[in-house]
This record gives C-alpha cells, sequence and structure tokens, in this order.
C-alpha cells in the first residue's frame, strides 16, 4: 500500500491520534514503524476489550511494520491507577509471571507469533539504579503528573495518591524510549501515559512517538467498561458456546458497536436485529475457534429449546451440599458468575431452576442428579451434569 493507503487503514476506528500529519511522514519514509503496546498481567485472562487495540496491532504486522509487545512484568508490581479510584492491591511477583504466560498465549490468538517482538519492561527497571530512577524522574514536574484527572479527583476527594502511582505514567513512557517505539497504543484511557512518552523521547533526542488511541469497548451491559472483576466480560478463551450466547445477550445499539470495533465491519440495517446479531456472534467465535465451531454454536442456539442436543458446559455438583440451594450457588459459581444464596433462592422460587425440563421450587430439596441431565438455571444459563 501507498504511504496514503496506510494511513487511511490505520487510522480506521480509532478514536484519537497525534497527529495523522506525523504518521504519514513516518510512513513516507519507507522503512517498518516500531508500533508499540504495553500490557500488564494483572489478571490470568485477556478479554474482547483488550482485543481492539491488538487487532490494531495485528494491522500494523500485516503493512509490514513491526509489533512490540511489552509486557509489564515490572510495571504490574506498581499497578496502572488510570481510572481507579483507590490504589491497587499489590500482585506477588509469581502472580505477575504466571498471568503474563497466559498473556502471551492468548495474545497470539490474534497476534503472528513469528512477526511480534516481545519485551519485558523488568528487564531495565530492574537493573536500575536508584540514581537513574532520580535522573528519569528530574524530567517530569509533579505538576505535570498531577493534571491526571484520577489523580486531580483522588485528591479533590481527600482519598490518598500514593507516590509510587504517580511514578506509573514515568516508567510507561520511558518503555518507549527503550524499544524506541514510532507509534504506541492503547485506549482512550491510556492518553496521558502515551504523551508523558513523547515527552521523554524529545528528552532522549528521539522524535516522538505517534499517540494512536482506541475506543474503550463497553461489556455486556452497555454502560461500564468490559471488566472481569464487573462480570460483564466475554473471554476470548471461553467456549464456543458461551461466547456465542454471551454475544447475543447485548442490545441491539451495542451490536453495532461490537461490528465496528472487534470486526471492523457495519451491520446490515436492513437484516432484522437477531439475524444480524447471530452472525455478529458467528464471526467472533469463528474468529476465536473456527467456522464450525461457530455453525454449531448457531445450530445450538436455534435449538435452544431442545437442550438434549445442545453443547452446554460440564457441570460436577458439590459433594458438600445436596441440598438445591447449594447445587445451584455451585453451578453459577463454575460458570464464574457467583451468585448469593438469597438471589439463588430467589430464583428457585420464581421457578427459573429446571431438572431436565421439570421445574424444582423448593430450595431445600435433595435431587438425585445423573450424568447427561441438564440443569436449566436461567432464561441464559445452563450446565449439563457431568
Amino acid at each position: 500500500m501507498s504511504p496514503e493507503e496506510q494511513l487511511s487503514l490505520l487510522t480506521r476506528g480509532t478514536a484519537q491520534i497525534l497527529s495523522e500529519k506525523e504518521l504519514l511522514k513516518k510512513l513516507t519514509r519507507g522503512e517498518p514503524l516500531r508500533a508499540k503496546l504495553g500490557v500488564d498481567p494483572t489478571s490470568p485472562d485477556l478479554h474482547l476489550g483488550h482485543s481492539v487495540v491488538l487487532e490494531k496491532l495485528r494491522q500494523f504486522q500485516e503493512l509490514g511494520h513491526q509489533a512490540v509487545l511489552i509486557i509489564g512484568d515490572f510495571t504490574a508490581q506498581i499497578g496502572d491507577p488510570t481510572g481507579r479510584a483507590k490504589t491497587r492491591p499489590p500482585l506477588t511477583r509469581e502472580e505477575i509471571l504466571e498471568n503474563a504466560k497466559t498473556y502471551q498465549e492468548q495474545a497470539f490468538c490474534i497476534l503472528d507469533k513469528e512477526k511480534t517482538e516481545i519485551v519485558f519492561n523488568g528487564e531495565w527497571f530492574n537493573s536500575m539504579s536508584f540514581s537513574e530512577v532520580i535522573q528519569l524522574n528530574a524530567q517530569v514536574t509533579m505538576q505535570q503528573m498531577l493534571q491526571r484527572e484520577d489523580f486531580k479527583n483522588r485528591i479533590a476527594n481527600d482519598q490518598e495518591v500514593r507516590l509510587h502511582e504517580i511514578q506509573y505514567p514515568i516508567v510507561q513512557g520511558y518503555d518507549s524510549v527503550k524499544v524506541r517505539a514510532d507509534v504506541e497504543l492503547g485506549g482512550t484511557d491510556q492518553l496521558f501515559n502515551i504523551l508523558v512518552g513523547r515527552d521523554l523521547q524529545k528528552s532522549a533526542g528521539m522524535e516522538p512517538q505517534v499517540v494512536m488511541c482506541l475506543p474503550i469497548l463497553e461489556g455486556l451491559d452497555g454502560v461500564q467498561k468490559m471488566s472481569k472483576s464487573l462480570n460483564n466480560y466475554v473471554g476470548i478463551t471461553e467456549s464456543p458456546g458461551e461466547m456465542f450466547g454471551k454475544i447475543m445477550s447485548i442490545s441491539d445499539d451495542l451490536m453495532a458497536r461490537y461490528s465496528i470495533l472487534l470486526l471492523g465491519e457495519e451491520i446490515d440495517a436492513a437484516e432484522h436485529p437477531v439475524e444480524a446479531k447471530k452472525k455478529l456472534a458467528g464471526k467472533i467465535v469463528e474468529r476465536y475457534h473456527s467456522a464450525e465451531a461457530a455453525q454449531q454454536a448457531i445450530s445450538n442456539w436455534n435449538n435452544r429449546g431442545n437442550l438434549e442436543s445442545v453443547e452446554l458446559p460440564k457441570f460436577t455438583p458439590p459433594t458438600d451440599r445436596n441440598d438445591l440451594l447449594g447445587i445451584v450457588q455451585a453451578a453459577f459459581a463454575s460458570l464464574e458468575e457467583p451468585k448469593s444464596g438469597s438471589d439463588v433462592r430467589r430464583l428457585i422460587q420464581q421457578g427459573s431452576i429446571q431438572i431436565d425440563g421439570e421445574k424444582v421450587s423448593d430450595p431445600k430439596a435433595e435431587p438425585t442428579l445423573e450424568s447427561g441431565q441438564v440443569l436449566k438455571l436461567n432464561k441464559k444459563r445452563s450446565v449439563r451434569i457431568a
């Protein structure tokens, strides 16, 4: 592609770029750009919210540029304060390294492993002397750091801001110096941190990186950003059935946004919303599994009234609880959707719980469950007894 054609493709779907003129200038040189993305392994799994920026990094790869994936084994010890109303709880070194393994495995569901440069920022930060840390801090001002909205909000609300949190934008910015980034990608909430990287590159006598911010993907609720802690996420390694079912639960308005951000496609306005949503869910399942898995998920959905023929998550009943309330609670927990005893009791009493199509409305009942039976939990969730 010509530099102009590349610019048109790379800027598509972005929320903010600083600046298109700078990016075109870099592309015009005809040399591969170094496109940087940093991820902190603070949890073991990636979800579709993470995939938005990973898909953009993949575009750089496909155009012949160098993707640089920074695993923040050092920055994860600080914890990114972006959007946080309080200090993040610290992770152990062992937890961070274990999470880093799965992050890489899952990132390569999207990125081309052979064309990705992976670096751990602990390689340079763990060997820095305190004198070097002071010199790095001298390149920014306290006033500059306190311009961050989340810091200002906490201070205004008499909430503490720990000094190590103020270091986060500085160390993320220094990553850009170390890997000589031409472009840094991130969500819109990363704008401040990426701008710090530009400043530190200038101080190092380097040409500043282009800032490329991608939209934040809303979770299944359509309100808050996708997050595992909010239980409004779709994990990229979830089973085809779970992935398909979750996508089918989103609103029609959110469907159009998911299609643009996750697939780069417009929804056909002339198509019935349910059919359009099936296509969207099927394409996402195919992206992370296979075309066969997508077809099976669609078939299962169409036949969901007949649960005997549908692929369902396997569930092994607990050995320490024989009552229906305990069994149903354990079933929800196995789907990573924990519910309180009162919530489960209400579902049971409302008649939502069924075993092979038969309603069970007594929380104290002790049903005899056999392998292959279907335990229906609510309108959207069912499990098959292992």
